[in-house]
């Protein structure tokens, strides 16, 4: 049943794309945005989002100039827009500042959709922040960097390192 899903319109569009740009680089080194610009070249897309953390403004920043180069048309939207505090959307105090400003990924999901744009990538949102950026995307979403604070935005570290330094971690 799982095979016949594949042969779905967009889901074959998805894997064709994928497997072409994937053989394209075979046997080459290639970065992860080498690998989104060749993915997002075979899909036709065009107009590509950038859902970012702000503490990542300046890297998403390089990001788009690096896909605009490419000949995409980007849209950023960063995790802050359209500011709404914690306690409009009643989280409990204990866990954050009252009055602090939140992230927003239903907002920064609906300004892409607005956008119409045909990829959209992601920068260091939140645990969660990202499960509903996902949810609300009208289109594909791809992983460029995923947030961790102690290293470096590179949580397979910790995995590297699971029985050495971070063996805390199977306990």
């Amino acid at each position: 049943q799982v095979i016949q899903t594949y042969h779905e319109d967009e889901n074959f569009r998805v894997m064709t794309a994928a497997a072409e740009a994937m053989h394209e680089s075979a046997g080459q080194r290639t970065t992860r945005i080498e690998d989104i610009i060749a993915f997002a070249k075979k899909l036709g897309a065009q107009k590509l989002g950038i859902a970012t953390c702000v503490g990542l403004l300046s890297e998403s920043r390089v990001l788009a100039s690096i896909l605009r180069s490419h000949g995409f048309e980007v849209y950023g939207v960063s995790c802050k827009a359209g500011t709404i505090s914690a306690s409009e959307i009643d989280i409990p105090k204990e866990f954050c500042r009252p009055d602090s400003n939140i992230c927003n990924p239903i907002l920064q999901a609906q300004l892409l959709n607005d956008a119409k744009t045909d990829l959209n990538i992601t920068m260091g949102l939140c645990v969660g922040h990202d499960c509903l950026f996902n949810k609300y995307s009208d289109a594909l979403v791809t992983n460029c960097v995923s947030k961790d604070k102690a290293l470096a935005h590179n949580p397979v570290a910790a995995l590297y390192t699971a029985d050495s330094y971070y063996k805390q971690l199977k306990k």
